[in-house]
């Protein structure tokens, strides 16, 4: 990233308040989730009994769960589970999704209309529904969920770069490349491309937080990860449970990591848009 960049995204974050605070939340978790390793405070699949439902304290910040494992401890490896589902999906779901509306927004004709019917078939489906239906086909194994969530999340980014690029493809710039000598696919991919990414950049972060509720969803029905391992919305379903027993912690905790990631991506999106797009450089 060059130096102008970086001040101009300094910029935009100073004169926006809210950005900046979504922007050092969303930093604060990828941290969490690369180092989880040295900042949680206990196993977070250790059982130990004698601990289990212990409200928070200074032992345990968050308390214990069922199976008197650290709750905190839990919460922080499951960043790193969910983090890595949701960011992995997005780019996958960015990248074909992006080269495949963008060639099709360009070329237009036949190719556009069966894309262009394909996605609104896709997209007539309740996606949450659909994504359940592919895990449960392919199984619960997390490769799976990546796939379903970036299959899910696919028709978004097809329809966008096909309307951002279709706009676009007549411009004069477009046309001299063109006249040039400039091959097809070059063209969409240096010229075209670049320029939708700006536009794109809400869509990637809206997405992210997507993907991190479609993952703790599957869990949470139980088509996601599979315990013991600590993720958010296993989590909240093991809570649920012991909610009528006071034990609030179990669900509070989880849910509350839950929406504040999914709030700081969400927020983050506007930032996003003014730091990526030329024109707000002024």
């Amino acid at each position: 990233m060059s130096a102008s960049t970086l001040r101009h995204a300094g910029y935009v974050l100073r004169g926006n308040p809210v950005t900046a605070l979504a922007a050092a939340g969303a930093l604060a978790l990828l941290l969490v989730a690369v180092f989880a390793d040295w900042l949680a405070p206990h196993d977070p699949v250790a059982s130990n009994v004698a601990n289990a439902l212990r409200p928070p304290s200074a032992a345990h910040w968050a308390g214990t769960d069922q199976l008197g494992r650290d709750i905190l401890s839990r919460l922080i490896h499951a960043a790193r589970i969910d983090l890595a589902i949701a960011f992995a999906a997005v780019s996958l779901s960015f990248l074909l999704g992006a080269v495949v509306g963008a060639v099709c927004g360009y070329l237009g004709g036949m190719t556009d209309r069966v894309v262009g019917r394909v996605v609104d078939v896709l997209m007539a489906f309740p996606l949450f529904v659909l994504a359940m239906a592919l895990v449960a086909a392919l199984g619960n194994h997390v490769q799976n969920i990546v796939i379903a969530t970036a299959f899910i999340n696919l028709p978004f980014y097809i329809r966008f770069a096909r309307a951002e690029v279709n706009v676009r493809r007549n411009l004069g710039w477009v046309e001299a490349a063109r006249a040039s000598g400039e091959p097809h696919l070059s063209l969409v991919l240096r010229f075209l491309l670049p320029n939708v990414l700006p536009a794109m950049a809400v869509q990637i972060s809206l997405n992210l937080g997507w993907a991190i509720l479609n993952a703790a969803g599957l869990s949470f029905i139980g088509l996601g990860i599979t315990p013991p391992t600590p993720e958010w919305g296993i989590m909240v379903a093991e809570g649920a449970r012991f909610i009528t027993a006071g034990h609030w912690w179990l669900v509070a905790f989880p849910g509350l990591a839950l929406m504040l990631s999914v709030l700081c991506f969400n927020l983050l999106g506007d930032g996003l848009r003014d730091i990526l797009d030329p024109r707000m450089r002024t």
